[in-house]
């Protein structure tokens, strides 16, 4: 799907405040209604918009201490890796997962409650499967997240949509 500059404005908006009413949507974009519904509804279709989260304070959910754990498996087999990839996906510590190249194949992103969490997360999950062959464990010290992802060709339609529009004649 080609986004133009009304989708890039729409999920903007829609990733500052995905609760604000379609109402609300289209009067900060400029377009009826009706036009902010249907190009939301599109986006969601071709699979651009999946969905809304709430964002949650790790440290207000328990979880104050994270850690990045690079983790390297042997043998690098594709079962291998999707097994391991499903087994992590799915711990209540994991919050990201990335399959990686390099000296390792995972990089995991974790949130725990303490650093003893961390350590036993390596020690007790980790170094248990037989298939980690080696692991190394990062402490975050702070975690910037970025609140919104600027869709690719922006710049573009940014440039064009400064540029004066001839204004719409009603009949």
């Amino acid at each position: 799907m080609e986004l133009d500059a009304l989708d890039r404005a729409l999920l903007r908006e829609l990733q500052n405040d995905a609760r604000q009413t379609n109402r609300d949507l289209a009067a900060k974009t400029g377009v009826s209604p009706s036009t902010s519904l249907e190009r939301v509804r599109l986006l969601r279709e071709h699979g651009v918009i999946t969905g809304y989260h709430a964002a949650l304070d790790l440290d207000a959910a328990g979880r104050p201490v994270q850690a990045l754990i690079s983790v390297r498996i042997r043998p690098p087999a594709r079962p291998v890796i999707e097994g391991f990839r499903e087994w992590a996906a799915q711990l209540p510590e994991t919050i990201g997962l990335f399959v990686t190249s390099g000296a390792h194949d995972f990089l995991l992103h974790i949130a725990v409650p303490d650093v003893n969490g961390v350590y036993a997360f390596v020690i007790d999950r980790l170094t248990e499967r037989r298939e980690v062959a080696d692991v190394q464990t990062t402490l975050v010290y702070e975690h910037v997240r970025t609140r919104r992802i600027e869709p690719a060709g922006g710049d573009r339609d940014r440039a064009r949509a400064a540029r004066p529009r001839p204004r719409e004649r009603t009949r």
